[in-house]
């Protein structure tokens, strides 16, 4: 069976994604998902974008940064972006605006029983009727089991310790210098633009690569 690889949060780290790519050893049958926020924070979002899109298999999922530069593009108000945005924003190519308007808010591999997404879902509902704005966003679940994002609620419960499947989730979003596992899902994002590792994991057989 082909492998189906998932890169976590990329940020802007070119240098890690092509050590990566290269431990991987990618074949043609390969195929890649990144879980959304290939830019901002790292050195090199110019040359990620490059990167990914001159990879063949492959499928980018929205991130809440690129969800924020979409939004931008859409309205043209500025107050849809964060002051760090604008360096990238003015590196942003007519082919770069292609790829951020082809990313998906989620896969679902039903030969995986397999959720891709950026952020996560809020527990208790089918999760296709999730907001896009909570699935690139959500970080944790607070008391009154809203979702929110960690700073907005630092003793909520990772919404991904609630969730209870039956598909499995493979999400980015809430950086960790370590992979999280919950019994039902997978945080990929370990950090890589805060000196953590980039990670990938190749299902089917769950396994974990990184540099």
């Amino acid at each position: 069976m082909p492998r189906v690889i998932a890169i976590g949060d990329v940020h802007g780290c070119s240098k890690e994604l092509l050590a990566l790519l290269e431990k991987l050893q990618l074949t043609d049958e390969d195929e890649l998902i990144f879980v959304g926020d290939l830019i901002n924070r790292g050195p090199d979002s110019e040359g990620v974008l490059r990167i990914v899109r001159g990879l063949k298999n492959t499928q980018c999922l929205l991130g809440n940064h690129e969800r924020r530069f979409l939004r931008y593009r859409e309205t043209g108000k500025e107050e849809k972006l964060k002051p760090g945005d604008f360096d990238t924003l003015a590196l942003l190519t007519d082919e770069d605006w292609v790829l951020l308007e082809s990313m998906k808010p989620y896969i679902y591999r039903e030969d995986l029983n397999t959720i891709f997404v950026h952020g996560g879902f809020l527990p208790g509902i089918p999760w296709r009727e999730n907001t896009v704005k909570t699935m690139v966003r959500i970080q944790v679940v607070d008391k009154k089991g809203r979702g929110r994002k960690r700073s907005q609620c630092p003793d909520g419960t990772p919404w991904a310790d609630l969730w209870e499947g039956p598909e499995f989730v493979v999400y980015g979003h809430t950086p960790r210098m370590e992979v999280y596992e919950s019994p039902h899902a997978i945080c990929i994002d370990t950090a890589c633009a805060y000196g953590g590792p980039l990670t990938a994991y190749v299902l089917p057989e769950r396994k974990i690569v990184q540099v």
